[in-house]
């Protein structure tokens, strides 16, 4: 069962992931409003989501953790960064449009 729960949660994230590109992307084309410091924030913010990621899977693997709990802790830190864009994003969308 602890792996069908990370397939899911590796689903979600990577519909949430598709989300902000697309959300960027339209950003980028100037349909959606986007804030000038966007294009920076998606490439620095990757490389503290997986030095959190890597860090959460060495802790998990030293502890003794399964292979599934060592790969369901790297994926959380990266997924809720994910989840946080899409959520940022979308309001920002959403506050645009009106």
């Amino acid at each position: 069962m602890p792996w069908t729960r990370y397939w899911f949660d590796l689903a979600r994230m990577g519909l949430e992931a598709q989300a902000v590109i697309g959300l960027r992307m339209m950003g980028m084309a100037g349909v959606l409003p986007a804030a000038p410091s966007e294009n920076r924030r998606m490439y620095a913010e990757k490389a503290d989501a997986f030095w959190d990621a890597q860090w959460a899977m060495w802790r998990a693997a030293m502890g003794g953790a399964a292979p599934v709990a060592v790969a369901s802790a790297g994926l959380a830190p990266v997924g809720r960064r994910t989840r946080a864009n899409a959520q940022r994003l979308t309001r920002a969308a959403v506050r645009g449009r009106r």
